[in-house]
């Protein structure tokens, strides 16, 4: 009988760590399903481009796993029973069925978070994945010259999208409103690049600006000041997709799940989480961030182990740490910054036409990833020896 594994969710996390999984094992003795709400590979890393009216090169899951071994499906995931191994979806058509698993990895990854502030959910617009791109583009399409659009968050996808926007409308009012000082967890010269480039796009930048309420055409800030605004773009941060906190996994008080150094959950070992769903420890112990450079390396993590443990294999020992934070700018000017292990800026960064050419080979290069898992190095595919034992030595410590 061969060995059930499902994958929940087809982001850089999941879509690696299925294609990957299927390198790593025999055909004849795993079927390997990848289940996702999309018909295609949404590369998340690009909705601020999408949102200005950009195209994005379509991929769908039918072509990306042609031959591979991983059966796409699309449905959307409506629960987990991780003590009874199984996941409830329904399909387009309303549709309900239920997948059975002997191995689950759990990579439904994140979406906006509104942070409970008032009207942001009513009024507000998000780029977490392509359906909220999507209606910001037809949004942006229909703004007349002149018009305010304000993007609260000071972030990475703030920065991006700011830039972005700016730059594709220039008749357009851009403003960000940031919590803290701009960028203010950049080296020296990240910021000035920063300052430099928004100066350069006309953006207005509101410091140390933290917003109370978003209505229909303004956003409040604490200070009791209001910021005239036709469209709103809320990037504070991500919120979890909150499925796994109604499952007995145990989870963080984020809503992530709590995993060994293997991406392997602690408390049910046939789960394995990736991606914005995993609460792993990184360098020094901290948590790592919810990111494209932190999910992809857990996937492969994951996978390894999981076909390690099958297999009779040893488990993998790779370190889990950052190099840098890729900035886009529009098209024109990105910010490479180099960090610690631990995600700490250094002095270094790289910026101008140059980064910003550097980010578009991350960004090529993780969809190339997706297709790739094993990133062309040739493998070879291992028979399942045994069934994972309940319990067996992971590697590092629980989050």
């Amino acid at each position: 009988m061969q060995h059930r594994i499902i994958v929940l969710g087809a982001g850089y996390a999941g879509a690696v760590a299925a294609g990957r999984l299927a390198r790593r094992l025999r055909r004849e003795d795993v079927a390997i399903t990848l289940v996702d709400a999309e018909p295609d590979f949404v590369e998340r890393v690009r909705m601020h481009q999408l949102a200005v009216g950009r195209e994005l090169r379509p991929r769908p899951f039918g072509e990306m796993f042609a031959g591979t071994g991983v059966e796409p499906r699309r449905a959307t995931v409506t629960a987990v029973d991780a003590d009874r191994g199984t996941v409830t979806v329904t399909d387009g058509t309303g549709g309900t069925g239920r997948l059975t698993y002997d191995t689950l990895v759990y990579a439904l990854g994140s979406g906006w978070n509104t942070q409970g502030v008032p009207g942001t959910a009513e009024h507000a617009h998000e780029i977490a994945g392509r359906p909220g791109a999507l209606r910001l583009r037809e949004r942006l399409a229909g703004l007349e010259a002149g018009r305010s659009v304000v993007v609260v968050g000071g972030g990475l996808t703030g920065l991006e999208a700011a830039s972005e926007i700016a730059e594709s409308r220039p008749d357009l009012d851009v403003s960000l409103a940031a919590r803290g000082d701009l960028g203010d967890w950049l080296s020296a010269k990240g910021r000035r690049h920063l300052r430099e480039v928004f100066g350069r796009l006309g953006v207005t930048v509101h410091e140390r600006a933290s917003v109370t309420a978003v209505g229909a055409d303004r956003v409040t800030l604490a200070d009791g000041r209001s910021l005239p605004a036709a469209v709103t773009l809320w990037t504070t941060g991500f919120a979890v997709h909150p499925i796994a906190g109604a499952t007995t996994l145990k989870t963080g008080d984020d809503g992530r799940i709590v995993v060994d150094g293997t991406m392997r959950s602690v408390s049910h070992p046939d789960v394995y989480a990736v991606g914005d769903a995993a609460l792993v420890a990184g360098p020094g112990d901290k948590p790592l961030r919810m990111s494209c450079a932190s999910g992809v390396p857990t996937a492969w993590q994951a996978a390894d182990a999981i076909a390690a443990r099958l297999t009779g294999g040893k488990l993998p020992r790779t370190p889990l740490r950052y190099v840098n934070q890729c900035i886009s700018l529009g098209r024109k000017e990105g910010l490479i910054q180099y960090v610690t292990a631990d995600d700490r800026a250094v002095d270094a960064a790289l910026t101008g036409r140059l980064a910003a050419l550097y980010k578009e080979l991350v960004c090529k290069g993780a969809a190339w990833g997706v297709t790739h898992p094993t990133l062309g190095v040739p493998t070879r595919r291992r028979g399942v020896v045994r069934e994972p034992a309940a319990q067996d030595p992971a590697v590092g410590a629980a989050a």
